[in-house]
């Protein structure tokens, strides 16, 4: 059962209103996260700023689905995963891969790597090493690539920690 009030741009009140109202005539009905979300215009504003800076990352879409898969099954938000799931499904990623997903892995060394750089990130920035970055060059990933990697595991821990609090689950939820 949620535990915040979901918003609409006739109940929010001052920035939060203008977002989702701009959100509304532009994407139409809203998802619960956002909705709930809009409790904070700080949050939300941060959500929506960081969501588009992260659609025009260089990471691949199906590399950045199985990394947010990985990282949702360690912080357990379950609505969050269902979203990640359902877009890697859409962006091709076979259900053999979805599941090493789960489990923090890839049958791709390369994809392997990073998505272990991600659940170090989440999990332990600082016991990452050179050679672990040496690597991942060496695997044909960009340095600016690499460094998306951030902000793939920031977004999850905003959305997942944000779901968790707020109570947010698929039966309650309609989106993230």
């Amino acid at each position: 059962m949620p535990r915040l009030a979901r918003l609409t741009p006739d109940t929010a009140v001052g920035a939060s209103r203008d977002l989702l109202a701009e959100l509304a005539s532009r994407h139409g009905p809203l998802g619960d996260m956002v909705s709930t979300m809009a409790h904070s215009p700080a949050v939300l504003g941060g959500y929506l700023q960081l969501s588009r800076a992260m659609g025009r990352a260089k990471l691949d879409r199906g590399t950045s689905e199985r990394i947010s898969i990985a990282i949702q099954v360690l912080q357990g938000c379950r609505l969050c995963l269902d979203a990640h799931v359902s877009a890697a499904r859409a962006r091709g990623v076979d259900e053999e891969e979805i599941e090493r997903a789960r489990s923090g892995t890839s049958a791709d060394p390369a994809i392997a790597a990073i998505i272990a750089l991600a659940l170090q990130i989440y999990r332990a920035p600082t016991s990452i090493t050179d050679e672990q970055v040496i690597a991942l060059r060496e695997h044909g990933f960009s340095d600016r690539t690499i460094a998306d990697v951030v902000g793939v595991v920031a977004l999850n821990v905003l959305t997942g920690a944000f779901n968790l609090l707020a109570g947010l689950t698929p039966e309650s939820g309609t989106d993230v």
